[in-house]
């Protein structure tokens, strides 16, 4: 899950300068990422079904040999379009996230699951802050090339240990069957939204392109539910989608996958920005830029243990709330104080601690929700969610920001600080709605006072795995 992280982020910070190393315009580089966004949305949830029907760990070394191949292609390729295509197969690695969350929950002793997947969820914000660190890091001494050998070299170790060391787990829906046609539409109205959603300010909100992939966007998803409605084995069972603890989990994780996606774009901008010229900022390189986000890799790091300990204490809403509140504080924090690089760090800090505590929470509302044999198909869903959340908050975030710049005696368009504002506020009021959503699930009730000694000491299990300072806490009598 690090390994996909990092390489679906680490070319954020860059798109600028390969804009000109590529030779292309601004608007076109923006595939890169739009590519990456639209294949991890589209294979995630089909990757984690095959799971289910065909056994997890094939389909997880599928989804890793993709990230490989992807960026193998990038390594040796000096073509925009065929950069394009390597992000493409490097959004394969999405599938990493449901699949290595239904192994987990295969494989490990009960007492042992919640800390297991609570650590690869929240790896997702963990890779995601490495991922922009890491890239100012190696363009301080190599080109772009080294971003895509780092993803190379990260894929294939992540391959070769889950070749090695993943057990082989049997088949768990051995009744199920194909849905081709369900996997066609699906994949038909995700593409159609997120090519909408990511070139919405490069074409114009208004545009007839925009609108027009809108509006397919939308019959298409109401064959694809018509589709899932009537068939024997669905791809995704629409029953299973609208149970409450499934339906508002997902929607907590496009929320908050809104906010880390945007936080991050918001973040590393404002960082970059010169200030002489704007009168804020920090005139930061990328490498500035991404440490001063760095502190978010760590708050998520910490946020793994710490999740799996308050699930194990008092269920998966205190963290996923949490996770919603602290984000929201943090944005919050930023809109009023933004004038010190310590500002950055702090709000970077507390944001990184609630999107690992959201993340962490997110499988375990979904795998007490759902039968095995479906708990690839669910977290899948979840996942795309997260990234369709993404897109939007890039959107968004974009689209404010391009919508009030500054009249300068030179052609750089610069966002004003009212603009900057208006993004932090927009990212707090969306993660405040994120805190709120918990309370429409059915509570859930705590666990036992074995299953929270268990619990805690998965919590330091997962600690001693991510490398953070364990979290201990007394349990009741």
């Amino acid at each position: 899950m690090l390994s996909f992280s990092v390489v679906q982020t680490a070319v954020v910070p860059i798109l600028p300068s390969l804009a000109k190393e590529l030779d292309v315009s601004g608007s076109d580089i923006t595939w890169l990422m739009t590519a990456n966004l639209l294949s991890a949305a589209v294979l995630t949830p089909l990757l984690g079904r095959f799971g289910d029907l065909r056994g997890r760990k094939p389909m997880l070394l599928i989804s890793l040999a993709g990230l490989v191949a992807g960026s193998a292609l990038a390594v040796g390729t000096h073509s925009f379009t065929w950069l394009v295509v390597a992000r493409i197969l490097q959004g394969a690695g999405g599938g990493v996230l449901p699949l290595a969350i239904s192994i987990v929950r295969d494989e490990l002793p009960t007492h042992k699951v919640t800390g297991g997947v609570a650590a690869i969820s929240a790896s997702m914000g963990v890779g995601s802050g490495l991922g922009l660190v890491a890239t100012g890091l190696l363009l301080e001494h190599w080109s772009y090339k080294s971003i895509f050998w780092m993803g190379l070299v990260f894929g294939l170790l992540a391959l070769a240990l889950v070749a090695l060391r993943v057990p082989t787990d049997p088949v768990t829906d051995k009744d199920g069957g194909a849905d081709p046609l369900g996997a066609l539409t699906l994949a038909g109205w995700l593409s159609a939204l997120l090519v909408a959603v990511s070139q919405g300010n490069n074409w114009g909100w208004t545009s007839n392109r925009t609108l027009g992939l809108f509006a397919v966007a939308a019959v298409v998803c109401l064959v694809w539910i018509i589709i899932e409605a009537k068939v024997q084995h669905p791809l995704v069972d629409l029953t299973m989608m609208s149970r409450p603890a499934v339906a508002f989990t997902n929607l907590a994780g496009l929320l908050i996958g809104f906010g880390m996606y945007g936080s991050f774009m918001v973040i590393s901008n404002f960082a970059q920005t010169p200030a002489k010229l704007a009168h804020y900022g920090f005139t930061a390189t990328v490498l500035h830029a991404g440490i001063m986000l760095l502190p978010s890799a760590i708050g998520s790091m910490i946020a793994a243990p710490l999740g799996a300990l308050l699930i194990a204490r008092r269920g998966p809403r205190l963290p996923l709330v949490l996770g919603g509140v602290l984000g929201a504080a943090a944005m919050g924090y930023l809109a009023l104080r933004h004038s010190h690089e310590a500002d950055i760090y702090t709000a970077s800090a507390i944001f990184g601690l609630g999107i690992g505590l959201a993340f962490s929470a997110m499988p375990a509302y979904i795998n007490g929700a759902v039968p095995v044999e479906q708990s690839g198909i669910a977290n899948g869903m979840n996942a795309v969610l997260r990234t369709v959340g993404g897109a939007i908050g890039t959107a968004v975030m974009a689209a404010i920001l391009t919508g009030d710049t500054m009249k300068l005696p030179i052609p750089i368009a610069l966002p004003t600080l009212d603009a900057y504002k208006h993004a932090f506020w927009t990212t707090t009021v969306i993660c405040a709605i994120a805190a709120a959503v918990p309370f429409l699930i059915r509570t859930v009730k705590p666990a036992t006072n074995t299953a929270r000694a268990a619990a805690m000491a998965a919590a330091d299990e997962v600690t001693a795995d991510l490398g953070a300072s364990p979290v201990r806490a007394k349990t009741g009598a």
